[in-house]
């Protein structure tokens, strides 16, 4: 696979499908704080988390409640409620995720699996479904210093696993975060993922050069012709 050594991509919405346990958790977190279905300040979260997708939880709680330790509660309840969906099977791999995943490393690419969420709810999502050794590196906002749309978890992947300049590193994303990200890191290949959140309309509002119908579309665009 030409010039490519490294792959960031998503996980929620990319390369894992969790059919609305974001928005569920997202709702048991913010109801203790008064932000109960049907009034205008929950609709108007929801319409933020919605935007923010693929965002740091903790960055978007933050921005709702405008209270550190409201948001600090409210991300707390978040990873409970995600944590309790994985632990009843409520995810699954995407088709084509993990072959996906297998061929970039068996072409010598070096995959790394990126999320907004916390590297503890991340593991768990990482065990539920037996990736333990699926990836090379698994990144969440708290260990690159800054989350999506910031181009800090493809850099930072792109340090950690050797990769040499930004033109050799992919980032793949159901969200227009993960396009910006991408983008902002100087990426040679920036894909928005029709699996997840956004539409096609999104992700070419977000600059997407490339949109794929599924990850698995990705392995075509980096292969050689002939």
């Amino acid at each position: 696979m030409t010039g490519i050594t490294v792959a960031c991509l998503d996980m929620a919405g990319t390369t894992v499908a969790d059919d609305g346990t974001v928005i569920a958790a997202f709702s048991a977190a913010v109801e203790r704080f008064g932000l109960a279905p049907g009034t205008q300040r929950y609709d108007q979260a929801l319409a933020f988390v919605k935007e923010t997708m693929g965002q740091s939880k903790i960055e978007v709680f933050r921005r709702i409640l405008s209270a550190e330790d409201a948001a600090q509660q409210a991300n707390a309840a978040f990873e409970e409620h995600y944590a309790a969906s994985v632990r009843d099977g409520q995810i699954a791999p995407l088709p084509g995720a993990v072959e996906t995943i297998t061929a970039l490393r068996d072409s010598g690419i070096r995959v790394c699996l990126a999320t907004g969420f916390s590297p503890a709810t991340r593991d768990a999502i990482v065990t539920a479904l037996g990736w333990e050794k699926l990836a090379d590196l698994y990144l969440s906002p708290a260990e690159a210093g800054r989350g999506r749309p910031w181009p800090d978890l493809p850099l930072t992947a792109l340090l950690r696993l050797g990769g040499g300049a930004v033109r050799e590193l992919v980032v793949a994303g159901d969200t227009a975060s993960d396009v910006e990200s991408g983008l902002r890191a100087g990426a040679g290949l920036v894909a928005g993922v029709l699996t997840g959140s956004a539409s096609r309309a999104e992700l070419e509002a977000a600059g997407a050069p490339v949109i794929l119908d599924s990850i698995a579309g990705l392995l075509p665009i980096l292969r050689p012709p002939g």
